[in-house]
Formats: structure tokens, sequence, C-alpha cells
């Protein structure tokens, strides 16, 4: 794959693939090492930069720092509205956070990928890996959904060439764990974010990139050489760009009874703790043996989820929780928690007496 780049490749290696279907399109199903996430490094706080320019027209909200570096043009704010500090030419930490976003531009560029995919991803669900197209660009014309499998800290790397381009209404669903902080777009150029649409993740454009009319985004915008541009709304809500901060979980498991006999019902109790103005998270718990998963319940507003099954077969069984998160309505907002995984507990399956 053409790089705009030269940059070191990752150890992480390949050691194997799957296929999957979806919605009637057939697209390989990456299993390998578990990546490690992309470093961003100081540029972890900055919500949106710029190396030239950043320009806004209406409404629209950043919530993070704000950097333009070595440029120090910003047009449009007000209307617009930056709920961080902003860093400008020369500012010594705005110019250490541009340093520390380019060297991750070249670290998501130098992952050797798992997979050559089709450049459009609307309508399809992908499992953690590092993803290239096969003509260099990628567009979401529909939903992409992101399945991180119950592995909250699953990476998601996408490798574009030239351009990113998303339709207008097009969205991006993470699933079963996954993070906007471990999804990661690199672009050779340009992007552009339709109308109204929902991204998510960190979007590392080495030109430019524009953000179109109501526009959500979860993650971070930085168009490294060149201008990134927003077209804010005329009334609230307005475009917007926030920083994904997740208030943090702990999961715990246990079983009763531990032993049992097969064929008997197990029930496992899943315990999700956390804590915004008083309420507990709320949300699917996934009941994994390995990498398999044997079971779903939903957590409560006490935190607790239930699964009973009388599946297990005799022997020992290593089972974990990982809480997932549905999102939790907390008075008028909608928190979004942090996913978190229990330790594994072993059940014992003996013969019937």
């Amino acid at each position: 794959m053409m790089r705009t780049l030269p940059s070191s490749w990752s150890a992480a290696a390949v050691v194997g693939a799957l296929l999957m279907s979806t919605l009637g399109a057939a697209v390989p199903d990456t299993r390998v090492r578990q990546e490690p996430p992309v470093d961003l490094g100081e540029a972890a706080d900055c919500v949106a930069m710029a190396g030239e320019r950043v320009t806004n027209t209406g409404l629209t909200t950043l919530t993070g720092e704000l950097v333009v570096n070595p440029g120090s043009e910003v047009v449009g704010f007000p209307p617009g509205e930056v709920r961080g500090e902003i860093h400008l030419g020369g500012d010594a930490h705005g110019t250490e956070e541009k340093e520390d976003a380019v060297a991750a531009y070249r670290e998501a560029d130098g992952r050797a990928s798992n997979s050559v995919i089709p450049p459009q991803l609307g309508g399809l669900t992908l499992s953690p890996g590092v993803y290239e197209s096969t003509d260099g660009t990628f567009r979401i014309d529909g939903t992409l959904t992101l399945d991180a499998r119950g592995e909250p800290d699953a990476v998601f790397i996408f490798q574009a060439d030239s351009v990113l381009t998303t339709a207008r209404v097009s969205n991006i669903d993470l699933v079963n764990g996954a993070q906007d902080n471990n999804v990661f777009w690199q672009v050779g150029a340009d992007a552009s974010l339709g109308k109204y649409s929902t991204f998510r993740g960190n979007l590392l454009a080495w030109n430019s990139i524009s953000v179109a009319f109501g526009a959500a985004v979860y993650g971070r915008t930085m168009a490294l050489n060149e201008a990134l541009h927003f077209e804010g709304t005329d009334i609230l809500p307005a475009t917007r760009v926030t920083l994904p901060v997740n208030p943090p979980t702990s999961t715990s498991l246990t079983s009763s009874p531990n032993p049992s006999r097969n064929g008997e019902p197990v029930t496992f109790t899943a315990t999700v703790s956390g804590n915004v103005q008083g309420f507990r998270p709320t949300g699917t718990v996934l009941f994994m043996e390995g990498t398999t998963i044997i079971g779903s319940a939903y957590a409560d507003e006490t935190g607790v989820a239930r699964f009973t099954t009388a599946e297990l077969t005799r022997g020992v069984h290593e089972i974990h929780a990982v809480y997932t998160d549905g999102g939790t309505a907390v008075h008028e907002a909608w928190v979004l928690f942090a996913p978190s995984e229990s330790s594994v507990i072993t059940q014992q399956v003996l013969n019937r007496r």
C-alpha cells in the first residue's frame, strides 16, 4: 500500500483470518494479536487541530483544546464555542501537541494491515484490526458497526491513502465494548464528514478536514498541515466535536451453584460499579468463556446482571463478564460509562449423581 509518509512498521503480527457476512456482503473478519492503541501523547487533550487555520460558521461546540500550529488563524469563534484551552502559532504546549499528533499519524500509517477491504464501509460490521481499502479511500454511507466482541481494549485502525468521506446522516456504531478512544482514522489527504452524520474515533488527516452542518463527532479532528473547517448550525443542537471521556467502571462476577452438576442450571451474577451523580452504570453485560460469548444480560439500575444456563458441559469452565455499556440516563443527560471486565472465575461441572 502506498503511504504518504515513511514510517516504521509495528511489531504486531497477523496470525489468521475468518470470513463473515454483513447485509449480504462478505468481509474478512480478522483474528489477530491484540493491537495496542496509537499513542496520541499530549495531543490526547486536543479536540481540534489544524496546521494553518480553523474556521467556523454558525453554532459549533468544541469540547477540548483547540490547536493551530504553526499557523495562528482562528475564525468564527464566536459564534462557535471552545470549551477548553486555545494554543496558536509557536505556543510551546501547542507545538508539543502538534508533534505528538504527527507522531500518532506516522504510527497509525505504519501499522501492518490485517485486511484489504472495499472502500464502502456503510452496512458492514467489523471486528478489531487494521484495515486498508482496495483503492486508497474510505466512504461511509449508512451505518458502520465496530464490534469489539467483548474486548474493551480492542483497537480499530483504518488506513486511507487519500480521502475519507461520510454521507449525510451516516453513522458509526460501537458495540460489545468498542470505545471511541480506540478507533483511529489515518487519512493521507483530506476528510469530509457529512451533514447530520455521527462520527466516532480519532481522525488524523494529513491535509484538511471539513465537518458539515449538524455533524456530531465523538473523538478528535486533526488536519495536520492545512485547514479545519466547521459548518455550524443555525439553532441548537450545534455541530460538535467532543473528547471521549467516559466515567470508569469495574465489574465483578460470581456463580451459583459452584460446583454444579451436568444439566443443572447455573446462574452467573455480574455486578457493575461506577457512579455519576449517584447513578450506577446500566447496559449490556456479556458472559464469556475465553473469546466465546455464552450469554448476555442487562445490568439494571443497581448495576446487577444475571445470566442462567444449563448448557455447560462436564469439566472446568473459565468464565468472565464484560460490561459493554448501553448508555445510562442521568437526569436529563445520557452518560456512556467506560467498559470493564471481571476477573475469571472457575466453574466446575460434575457428572450427574
